[in-house]
């Protein structure tokens, strides 16, 4: 019985001095440091400004115009020309960040831009539509950053005012 006692407690004394080491060496450790990088950009906020009629040799439409209400949280290089990047067509200075419209139901892409060139220039985004044609209910925008290949996706806004 003597000896069940003192197994036990020389089990216990040995328990308590490992977790006395690893406790003291885990003190010890500085915690991992956090490397600061830039603040998250924020998706965009969409919102429609006008609905104006215009023509073309192509016939008559709508055209809905939108503003980023947060386009000032974007730092200009996102918009900078990315000749290094695949081109827009046959512009080879295309934008490194592009943006298009989607119809919010079937997430139809309506129409983009490429070549914005600065993110106050999302104060003047827009999509048509041929005049009599109902617009979708909502629609909603990418910022598609291609460098980064990052996707910053909008909020739905309304098509009607």
């Amino acid at each position: 019985m003597k000896i069940a006692r003192s197994r036990i407690l020389l089990a216990a004394l040995a328990v308590s001095a490992v977790a006395a080491i690893a406790g003291s060496s885990l003190a010890q450790r500085p915690p991992p440091t956090l490397r600061p990088g830039p603040p998250p950009l924020p998706n965009p906020i969409l919102y429609l400004t006008s609905v104006e009629p215009y023509t073309t040799a192509s016939g008559n439409f709508m055209r809905y115009n939108y503003d980023v209400f947060n386009k000032d949280a974007y730092p200009a290089a996102m918009f900078a020309a990315a000749p290094g990047l695949p081109p827009c067509g046959g512009n080879a200075n295309s934008s490194r960040t592009w943006v298009d419209f989607f119809e919010n139901r079937t997430n139809r892409r309506i129409y983009g831009f490429c070549a914005l060139g600065s993110p106050n220039n999302l104060g003047g985004i827009w999509f048509g539509l041929p005049e009599g044609q109902l617009p979708p209910s909502y629609v909603y925008i990418e910022l598609i950053d291609r460098q980064t290949n990052t996707r910053y996706r909008s909020n739905l806004a309304d098509t009607v005012m």
